[in-house]
């Protein structure tokens, strides 16, 4: 027996003891079906090797649309517990005063934002005045700005939750941040019967942080636990 022979003999052996190896690997089997191809001749069209160039890009496919998924289940997860820290330290400042410096700066470091501004319409005009001390976070306005602020514009409004680029005419909330700021997220705020609309902004430097296309789930609770923070202060 030749050397050739029986390295052939070896491999035919391997071959036979474990040939899921070779179902499996599917380099190899994608050789075998073009040599196999090729002993035929060009005027014959090997069916089974068509269907496995379709299953392959299927499952590449779907291989693809797994690892998505997992993306994105691990994104939300990121998202939920990032509220929920949100959420903690929003419970935790034992006054106003304490609140108001909690969200300029603890809560712009968890939810990973450039600038976050509270915004209460007043019709006091005496009222913004008395608060400029906490001007980098709390915005005293006209009433009626919630809504023109949050419609951008458009005759359409309503939306409890509105992501957004920044819009150049309307990026003055943010002050000298303003410049900073591409995207951003907006939250009405339901503060009780009696009271006036309120609104959390919140701007971030990166563009697509806050898209239209994004799911507002999160923000939508948490723009609920932060109105009834905001109820118990104003109470």
């Amino acid at each position: 027996m030749t050397e050739s022979a029986a390295i052939a003999a070896e491999l035919r052996a391997k071959i036979m003891a474990r040939p899921e190896a070779i179902l499996e690997d599917r380099d190899v089997m994608r050789a075998l079906i073009a040599a196999n191809e090729r002993a035929m001749g060009a005027n014959v069209v090997d069916l089974r090797g068509v269907a496995m160039e379709r299953l392959e890009a299927r499952l590449d496919r779907l291989e693809d649309t797994h690892r998505s998924v997992i993306a994105a289940a691990y994104e939300n997860l990121a998202g939920t517990n990032q509220i929920h820290r949100a959420v903690l330290a929003l419970l935790e400042p034992p006054s106003f005063e304490a609140f108001l410096s909690c969200l300029a700066t603890e809560l712009t470091q968890i939810l990973r934002v450039e600038s976050i501004r509270l915004v209460l319409e007043s019709a006091q005009a005496d009222e913004g005045a008395a608060l400029e001390r906490f001007r980098d976070v709390l915005v005293v306005a006209e009433p009626g700005f919630v809504e023109d602020y949050m419609r951008g514009g458009r005759p359409a409004g309503g939306r409890s939750v509105v992501l957004r680029p920044v819009q150049p005419n309307l990026a003055a909330l943010y002050g000298d941040k303003a410049e900073w700021i591409g995207s951003e997220a907006l939250m009405r705020l339901d503060l009780g019967a009696g009271r006036m609309a309120g609104m959390l902004a919140l701007g971030s430097e990166d563009g697509e942080q806050f898209r239209p296309s994004h799911g507002t789930d999160l923000l939508t609770f948490f723009a609920g636990v932060f109105e009834r923070a905001m109820r118990r202060w104003l109470g």
